[in-house]
């Protein structure tokens, strides 16, 4: 049996960028036993030592954005001289922008994250997401930048709350045959909204999990096929009558629909 192998993501801020790409680099390989080990806010040469060498004694690689060039240049060469990858997340980014507009950089970690009106924007999305999930409030399809419709467990949640960290308000509405979509769905201009749909067969298969998580009858009406059908036709007319654009989530990535619907706002 293979041990499990370490992607080592270093900072000298929190360390999520770098992390960020490692795990879009995960998700294209069978990655069951690779982790990722975050080290953030690095600031000693004796740190960046030490994690190198832990990468080689368990035989993982590195990736780092440190924008302090001396550190930078340390873990290149401590890298180097132990016979580890390490893989420089910005720092071609950043000498491309050098060579390119002949501009410097501040060289201060952590800007990304600093607190400006685009963390605040991101705040109010993510308050009003959680406000305005599952239809809770009629008010917040009039207010809202996407408002995302379907049926039980096509991923309106967790993709409501997905878009809210892009900073995009985010509201979603349950479809079911017994229940009528509001009038705020229908009335409020300057919205995008967005039905969400799914394959008859994984939508089974994802409620009857959910029925078993939750200590329920497989055999409720909730997981069996008429009433799944019955949904998903009430739904497509619904999102017909409202002309908007549809997308099949059945097995896609939440951040890959989330692209998609990201596209059409900046379109």
């Amino acid at each position: 049996m293979k041990t499990e192998q370490t992607i080592y993501v270093c900072s000298d801020a929190v360390g999520e960028t770098a992390e960020a790409v490692a795990k879009a680099t995960l998700r294209q390989f069978s990655s069951e036993r690779v982790k990722i080990k975050r080290y953030g806010h690095l600031k000693s040469e004796d740190e960046i030592v030490r994690i190198v060498a832990e990468a080689r004694s368990t035989g993982g690689f590195i990736s780092y954005t440190l924008v302090q060039p001396e550190l930078r240049e340390l873990m290149k060469e401590e890298a180097l001289h132990a016979g580890v990858r390490a893989v420089d997340v910005m720092g071609p980014m950043m000498q491309a922008y050098i060579d390119t507009f002949g501009s410097f950089p501040k060289r201060e970690p952590g800007l990304l994250h600093s607190i400006d009106d685009a963390y605040h924007r991101r705040m109010d999305a993510i308050e009003f997401a959680v406000k305005y999930d599952d239809g809770k409030d009629a008010r917040g399809f009039v207010q809202a930048q996407v408002v995302l419709i379907g049926v039980s467990r096509t991923s309106k949640t967790p993709l409501s709350i997905f878009l809210s960290h892009k900073g995009i308000k985010t509201a979603n509405l349950p479809l079911m045959p017994e229940v009528n979509p509001p009038e705020e769905l229908k009335s409020a201009p300057g919205r995008l909204i967005v039905g969400l749909t799914m394959h008859p067969e994984h939508l089974l298969e994802i409620r009857s999990e959910r029925l078993k998580t939750l200590g329920l009858p497989a055999s409720a009406q909730y997981a069996s096929t008429e009433r799944i059908l019955e949904e998903l036709e009430y739904a497509e007319t619904i999102m017909k009558s409202l002309d908007c654009p549809i997308i099949d989530v059945t097995n896609r990535a939440i951040e890959e629909t989330a692209g998609i619907i990201i596209e059409w706002l900046n379109n």
